[in-house]
């Protein structure tokens, strides 16, 4: 249900209380307003108290029993009392027990106590008067009437209406109009490099939140070496997030679960997903939705699914979800981490916005099995040990970007040949020790340099062998997709 439709609803039901969580205080007063016409609609806050009240002005300033007061002495007539950051006395005593004796008598009549504040924050003894509501960013639609309000047709310049919308979700109108008079100060008109100017007041509203972090990245699939089951897969899904495939009726993909080995590509890919697509990356850093006071980490996760869902079309990346939400049984925090892994798991399931969410994992045995059952993912790939083939490509993919010019140079077959049981990122620091070594001697790195710093490193094959074929065998009995072409099995070390 739209929040228009559910507002007005609990309003005609004369439910007495109701908390909008809302940032836009601005924009929620609007809808408000709009919404009940034919009530009276008196606004209270802290300093400038009710504004005015007939001929009477700042009513009930700084004291908020006064205000709840001046409620109880209204008229019973059609009316909604908006209190401002009225979170922040909820704790006192006078003033909860006041709202509670007021919520008996209200429910008989058509006035509506509405309290407007940017995050969840209510007393135990409130929690069964209160009926709380998100009031979400704006949407595409809401945008696109925005901007044809704001601009002349002249002011696009060399971008289109829907790629200024599509820059501009995810931040809310204010932000909007400053960006946008940002871009026209500086040339009047709007050209595709101004949208980098929006993108950084997105980057900054991201930063705010100190729960997601907008990543830039340049990865490219070709940067992923082997792994071309997993490849295909997401080069088939590319265009799933555009117009077309909306009016063809595909449903957007939901997202990937990613398990296996560490430093096999996992994080890369996750990367590499958003640059050839083409959409925002966010990283979820899940430790940061747990916070010291009551309910403020539930109240973050909602935030995080808020942002999110307002910057769709994106991809949502959480890495080593096993760390995060593994022994939820054993955590001692009065059930603080099951609860915000039942609200994230409940919106993976139901989620209808286009977030595409890459999820990576080490430890099979720490996720929680109702996170693999079908539905949470589209597809769940585990991604083991690289082949001797896909090690060549590996070595090339490397090698190409520090010596393109040299790449031919290096005997790739004698270096995949020499490198069992490495991983992706095994190599890769093989490779910078090479480097260290012969830049140390004042020339350039050689293919006999690279297999002595192989000699020299043990790869968590070895010293992980039982935890990695236990991975193994758990892929292999089909409860995951592979996602290399073939099976991934332990080469026989050399010599």
């Amino acid at each position: 249900m739209k929040f228009a439709e559910e507002l007005d609803l609990l309003i005609r039901a004369c439910y007495p209380l109701i908390y909008i969580v809302t940032c836009e205080e601005e924009r929620a007063e609007q809808a408000l307003t709009q919404l009940a016409p034919e009530r009276r609609v008196y606004t209270w806050d802290f300093v400038e108290g009710y504004t005015q009240v007939g001929n009477e002005r700042q009513v009930a300033r700084n004291n908020p029993l006064q205000a709840l007061e001046f409620i109880e002495r209204a008229p019973d007539q059609p009316a909604l009392f908006i209190l401002r950051d009225f979170h922040r006395f909820l704790e006192d005593i006078s003033v909860g027990r006041k709202l509670r004796n007021l919520c008996r008598s209200l429910r008989a009549t058509p006035k509506t106590i509405i309290l407007l504040a940017p995050r969840i924050q209510i007393p135990l003894d409130l929690a069964e008067e209160i009926t709380v509501i998100e009031y979400a960013l704006p949407d595409f639609q809401e945008l696109s009437q925005e901007m044809r309000r704001l601009l002349p047709p002249a002011a696009l310049g060399g971008v289109t209406l829907e790629e200024l919308v599509k820059a501009c979700q995810g931040l809310t109108l204010n932000r909007v109009r400053q960006a946008l008079a940002k871009a026209l100060a500086r040339s009047g008109l709007l050209d595709p490099e101004d949208l980098e100017l929006i993108l950084e007041e997105k980057r900054q509203k991201i930063r705010q939140t100190q729960i997601l972090d907008f990543y830039p990245t340049t990865a490219e699939i070709t940067d992923i070496g082997g792994l071309d089951n997993l490849k295909d897969w997401l080069v088939r899904r590319g265009g799933s997030f555009s117009e077309q495939a909306r009016r063809y009726g595909l449903p957007a993909p939901r997202g990937l679960l990613l398990v296996g080995i560490q430093g096999t590509g996992k994080s890369l890919s996750a990367k590499a997903i958003a640059h050839h697509w083409h959409l925002p990356l966010l990283r979820l850093d899940v430790g940061r939705l747990f916070a010291g006071l009551v309910g403020e980490s539930e109240s973050r996760t909602r935030q995080m699914i808020q942002l999110a869902e307002a910057i769709s079309p994106c991809v949502l990346w959480l890495d080593e979800m096993d760390k995060a939400f593994g022994g939820l049984d054993r955590s001692g925090d009065g059930g603080t981490a099951s609860r915000v892994f039942g609200t994230f798991l409940t919106w993976l399931g139901e989620k209808t916005a286009p977030v595409f969410v890459v999820a990576t994992a080490n430890d099979i045995d720490r996720l929680p099995p109702e996170l693999l059952r079908k539905g949470r993912f589209d597809e769940i790939f585990f991604v083991g040990l690289p082949t001797r083939a896909e090690r060549r490509e590996i070595f090339h993919v490397h090698l190409s970007k520090l010596r393109p010019q040299q790449t031919r140079d290096f005997d790739l077959e004698r270096l995949a040949y020499e490198t069992p049981d490495f991983s992706g990122a095994e190599i890769e620091q093989a490779i910078v020790e090479a480097m260290h070594t012969a830049f140390s001697e004042s020339r350039d790195f050689n293919t006999a340099d690279i297999i002595e710093a192989v000699s020299q490193l043990i790869p968590l094959a070895q010293t992980a062998q039982e935890q990695i074929q236990k991975l193994q065998e758990w892929a292999n009995s089909g409860k995951a997709r592979l996602a290399s072409r073939r099976s991934l099995p332990r080469e026989a070390p050399k010599g």
